[in-house]
């Protein structure tokens, strides 16, 4: 027998696929696949069923057929039938839909770490429910007609307004509203200016010795050659740059190992990127995280037609909301919206418009300002119980950012990060984030996540840090 939709009006109000076959006639093909129907969840407890002559009109069965097919799962126990109230999917079917029918074959999920010390996320409990849902009212209830229709590549208008003015007033980036561009992050971003094809950027390109992994993989894999720059106490060698045409910086705290840009070597690199009629990638992943000091201004102000400045949410809300921003010279505008295409497919139009509001009424100044404290108290935690419980292990770079790097005695890193696993404890040694071809003497560290524990858990992750760490 065929597969058959049920669309009758008097059910749901929705289409319902039953598949009709088996052996055993048409009855026993209905009583399996209505109870396959409510078994897997597409029926859910208390959904009322359609009489059963509407039943049979839409599968063009007999009413008896339909009758005897619903007073056997009655018997059964998956529908009631009560008068006036017709028949409907019991609540008890929720538990014998839940029991399992055969012994599960396959292993039980694993179970996350006991301690996530992983860097690279924020505190999810800390997001601003209430804030954000604030927001994205307001821009369902005001958001014009064409907001529902195919997007515009270069993101909606009103983010890229709200952008340009918090980026200037909190970042100090110069630009207006044609030159930003909305992806849905850093990789996103990475994607678009090497896309294969499009001759927006083309390698080799200068890197940090230590970054992350992914971006280099995401490169390799676009046809990117990358080449390392060392890094020293003053960021990354810029002095070293040779015939590249690009180069990638974390100039407000370089990921992972924690230093700023030194001045003399921002002035430095705008200088070079001038000569060689080159240009820098600007990841500006958590630069309104400084604890130490007010936040250093983006390196783009200093030439914003030398500067590529990239950066989103994913540090300061949710990286769950896929958001985040290029700033890009002009000469750089239209090759992006064309790696992009016609139509916008990463970021929700209602998302963009939503985090509009949420910069414009001043809610993500607040979070920041919010958030800041908070990875400020953890850090000091983080700096609090290594001195008293392993004052040999120091943290190295600024205070700022969701991570901080722990150096080791030499030659423990490996072992280090084998015993935390043992331990329960997610984390990352400093050696993970080193480029393979760099000749750069290589440092034993740890890199430490502290936004990604929820409060409750942060002080239990901390001891737990302080006893698989090495003896001095």
């Amino acid at each position: 027998m065929a597969d058959s939709w049920v669309n009758s009006a008097e059910r749901i109000g929705a289409d319902l696929h039953l598949e009709l076959s088996g052996p055993g006639g048409r009855r026993a093909a209905l009583t399996r696949a209505l109870r396959e129907a409510v078994r897997s969840g597409r029926l859910a407890p208390g959904t009322r069923l359609p009489p059963y002559r509407s039943l049979a009109a839409d599968l063009g069965l007999a009413r008896n057929t339909v009758a005897d097919a619903y007073a056997e799962l009655v018997a059964e126990g998956w529908l009631t039938a009560r008068q006036g109230s017709g028949t409907r999917v019991a609540e008890r079917a929720r538990l014998l839909r839940d029991t399992p029918r055969v012994p599960r074959t396959s292993p039980p999920r694993a179970r996350g770490p006991l301690h996530d010390l992983r860097q690279g996320t924020p505190d999810a409990s800390a997001f601003p429910r209430t804030a954000w849902v604030a927001s994205y009212r307001r821009a369902v209830q005001r958001a014009p007609r064409e907001v529902f229709g195919p997007g515009d590549p270069a993101g909606r208008v009103e983010l890229r307004q709200a952008l340009t003015e918090y980026l200037a007033r909190a970042r100090g980036v110069r630009t207006d509203p044609d030159r930003v561009v909305v992806c849905s992050g850093f990789a996103h971003a990475l994607r678009l200016l090497f896309a294969p094809g499009t001759g927006v950027l083309r390698g080799p390109l200068a890197v940090e010795a230590y970054g992350l992994d992914f971006h280099r993989e995401l490169l390799k894999a676009a046809g990117v050659r990358t080449v390392p720059l060392p890094l020293d106490e003053e960021g990354a060698r810029v002095a070293e740059l040779g015939r590249e045409r690009a180069v990638l910086l974390t100039p407000a705290h370089q990921f992972p190992t924690g230093g700023p840009l030194h001045a003399a070597r921002r002035a430095a690199v705008v200088d070079w990127a001038r000569a060689r009629g080159g240009v820098i990638i600007e990841d500006d992943y958590d630069g309104e995280f400084r604890y130490d000091r007010k936040p250093v201004g983006a390196l783009q102000g200093l030439d914003p037609e030398q500067v590529i400045h990239i950066g989103s949410v994913s540090k300061s809300l949710t990286p769950a909301l896929r958001l985040g921003w290029m700033v890009l010279p002009e000469r750089y505008v239209d090759g992006v919206l064309a790696a992009k295409g016609e139509r916008e497919g990463w970021a929700g139009a209602l998302e963009q418009l939503a985090l509009a509001d949420f910069l414009a009424c001043g809610s993500y100044d607040r979070h920041v300002r919010r958030m800041r404290q908070h990875y400020r108290g953890r850090r000091d935690r983080l700096v609090a119980a290594l001195a008293a419980h392993a004052p040999h292990v120091e943290v190295t770079g600024i205070a700022a950012g969701l991570h901080a790097v722990l150096r080791l005695p030499p030659g423990t890193e490996r072992s280090t990060v084998k015993a935390a696993r043992w331990q329960g404890i997610a984390l990352d040694g400093l050696a993970a984030f080193r480029h393979p071809a760099t000749d750069m003497p290589a440092r034993d560290g740890l890199v430490v996540g502290y936004a990604t524990p929820s409060e409750h858990a942060y002080g239990a992750a901390l001891d737990a840090l302080c006893g698989v760490l090495p003896p001095p």
